[in-house]
């Protein structure tokens, strides 16, 4: 069947799959931003799927898929691949419904992930570079033993699942304009389109994806799902190459646009998640508040954004707080030229601290070939209030007559 033949899931899909639901999701807080509601000109709301059980919205995919199943199907077990959210949430729900689950995912996949997704009762199995990778694996998995493919979005079922979120925003804010939605396959934001459309038609829905990863932007071009060659982000939880079929059609008929965010705009928004909102939020989970953080007149308020995980390497965190930093410009790497003397060093470090800026790292390099005899060069790492605070001081640096390069 093509994407054109392809039947869209409806409102009824999703009010079944919400009573199905009941008891075993969570209906996730909603928090205002007073941040980013001052950069858009009015209310922005975070829609927290990263509080939700297992810790993102896979849960209630997941779980709508797998009771639907019958009990012969359950009783031969299911099989999913996974970066690791859906990884959870097939586990937690194949837990609940007592049949087995094995979880193909991809060789790198962060330890806290496995670990997770063991402890709810899974049987993890590495392969593959990447999740479209681990998902051929699991495909042949299911064909050798029997056990049920449970797709991590291109199935009617999961998006009647995941568009529980969508009904949940609307009665939580009824005066909403604007939904922007983290996207990987497409089967959240397509589940929210769904719930939406079938309720409010003046919705503006916008799906964000990492722009190293962003599969549907050349599909709907093309008009039919195409692969990417390659993919290059810190996002593994939407780091899909390929748009599904069923995904496809729900984007391109119900989904207003697509918008993309690079990974310094993925880390300023984690920072900002984690500084103004005290969220902590996995880099695929941040997608929609970058991109609304990169262009806030874009974006109609009320907006609501939702926040799809936040399960979070604690290796990666500090990694990326470390990258946000740097990209909000209050880090700063600078190579300076000091006569070789004593005093010098005292002198450089004088003008750092009359420009109010914190010294974190020193370090000298006696030899090099664009050195002179008598030059040290210093590699410092220097903390900033921000972008201006850090031009301040390469201008104080220069009027104290000092070479000064970046780091």
């Amino acid at each position: 069947m093509t994407a054109l033949e392809i039947p869209l899931v409806g409102l009824a899909d999703v009010q079944a799959a919400r009573a199905l639901l009941d008891g075993i999701s969570r209906t996730t807080p909603m928090e205002g931003s007073r941040a980013l509601s001052e950069r858009v000109g009015g209310p922005v709301w975070l829609k927290c799927e990263n509080l939700q059980r297992t810790g993102s919205f896979k849960i209630r995919g997941a779980y709508v898929r797998i009771a639907r199943l019958t009990e012969q199907e359950r009783s031969r077990g299911v099989v999913a691949a996974s970066a690791g959210n859906h990884a959870q949430g097939v586990a937690l729900a194949a837990s609940l419904l007592g049949c087995s689950a094995t979880v193909f995912m991809p060789q790198a996949a962060p330890l806290p992930k496995i670990a997770a997704t063991t402890a709810y009762g899974a049987s993890v199995r590495l392969e593959g570079a990447t999740v479209d990778e681990a998902l051929h694996a699991a495909g042949r998995f299911a064909a050798q033993t029997g056990a049920v493919l449970i797709h991590p979005f291109d199935h009617a079922d999961v998006i009647a699942g995941q568009g529980t979120v969508g009904l949940e925003i609307l009665e939580q804010c009824p005066d909403v304009k604007t939904i922007v939605v983290c996207t990987g396959g497409g089967g959240l934001v397509s589940g929210i389109a769904v719930a939406v459309r079938g309720l409010r038609s003046d919705v503006d829905i916008v799906a964000a994806q990492a722009r190293g990863a962003a599969a549907f932007p050349p599909s709907l071009a093309a008009g039919v799902p195409i692969a990417l060659a390659s993919m290059a982000t810190m996002a593994d939880g939407i780091a899909i190459g390929r748009p599904g079929e069923v995904t496809f059609r729900h984007v391109r008929d119900l989904v207003d646009r697509v918008v993309t965010v690079d990974d310094d705009a993925l880390s300023r928004a984690l920072l900002l998640s984690l500084e103004r909102a005290k969220l902590v939020v996995e880099p695929a989970g941040a997608a929609g508040l970058a991109a609304v953080m990169e262009d806030p007149t874009a974006f109609t308020p009320p907006v609501v954004v939702v926040l799809s995980g936040g399960n979070i390497d604690p290796l990666l965190l500090s990694k990326v707080i470390r990258h946000g930093l740097i990209a909000a410009g209050r880090f700063l790497s600078l190579r300076v030229r000091i006569p070789d003397r004593p005093g010098e060093l005292a002198r450089l470090l004088g003008v750092l601290a009359g420009s109010g800026a914190n010294v974190l790292d020193v370090e000298h390099q006696r030899t090099g070939r664009t050195l002179h005899v008598d030059e040290v060069e210093v590699l410092m790492q220097v903390e900033t209030r921000g972008v201006e605070h850090s031009d301040a001081l390469v201008a104080a640096l220069v009027d104290s007559s000092y070479s000064v390069s970046p780091g």
